[in-house]
């Protein structure tokens, strides 16, 4: 058993003991709603453990000194930059850091790492990134937090595309996982004539992505919308990826196909599972 592993059963044996100890002895009445809540704080402090392990292994596994590194987006890769802030403070490693989103870019700043652009590095070592869901072959969906383009711009011109994710994302076939759909991001005026194209020539529900905490839909950081296609079946993702994109009004997709090399998955037993791609 790994260090890294049996660090983490500890975590999550001190994390139930905590859950329990801290609350008063349920009544009869609430007693499910006391096992309900308990088993629900017991899966997210796993989710989170587990992301921790696979983004460090990936990090660990595929960052060398004197490289030029693609920083993804989302929950999962806050574990990743933590590490590779570490690894540069404590090997003295030389690594040049470019961002796929505002929010990777002001990670890669409090953390004090090198800060870059593909304008003076158009050309990456790596790229480690995040991922809505994976299927069997490594083809992705990506783009839940609304990064889709520059993260696929970014892995495309990294020479090894990373993916790192929990167990919750490992899918024999796109859809078994991630309910909420393909991200497309459009140009605001072709929201409509997209939406109704997609619909009718590949089924299924597309809906413009509203956001949270404002009113109305919410805006990319290239300033466009984003549509969720919810599809019914699987698909020939290449064929759909690439007929989506020749849609007038389109930017991007957020299918990933032939782009990642391998993923990391953080388990439940507190293993990382490694998948990589199929030759083709």
């Amino acid at each position: 058993m790994t260090l890294q592993r049996r660090v983490f059963l500890r975590k999550l044996t001190a994390a139930a003991a905590s859950s329990s100890s801290s609350s008063p002895p349920p009544s009869s009445l609430c007693c499910r709603t006391h096992v309900l809540r308990f088993s629900q704080s017991a899966a997210v402090n796993m989710a989170e453990e587990v992301k921790k392990l696979a983004a460090y292994s990936a990090v660990d596994n595929n960052v060398q000194n004197n490289q030029v590194v693609g920083v993804g987006s989302g929950s999962t890769i806050v574990y990743a930059v933590d590490r590779l802030a570490e690894r540069v403070r404590q090997e003295k490693l030389n690594i040049v850091c470019v961002p796929t989103s505002f929010q990777a870019r002001q990670l890669i700043l409090q953390h004090g790492l090198a800060l870059s652009d593909l304008e003076r590095h158009p050309e990456l070592d790596v790229a480690i990134d995040g991922a809505d869901e994976v299927d069997a072959e490594l083809t992705l969906i990506k783009g839940g937090g609304g990064c889709l383009t520059q993260e696929k711009i970014v892995a495309g011109n990294s020479k090894c595309f990373v993916v790192i994710a929990d167990y919750r994302k490992d899918s024999r076939a796109l859809g078994e996982q991630w309910r909420k759909g393909v991200p497309i991001e459009v140009i605001p005026m072709a929201y409509v004539p997209v939406s109704r194209v997609i619909a009718k020539r590949f089924g299924g529900e597309v809906n413009l992505r509203m956001a949270v905490s404002k009113a109305g839909p919410v805006v990319t950081d290239n300033s466009n919308f984003i549509l969720d296609w919810k599809f019914e079946h699987v698909q020939n993702w290449s064929e759909v990826n690439t007929a989506i994109k020749m849609i007038p009004g389109v930017v991007e997709t957020g299918l990933f196909v032939n782009m990642a090399e391998r993923a990391y998955f953080g388990m439940e037993d507190g293993s990382v599972k490694v998948r990589k791609a199929p030759i083709i």
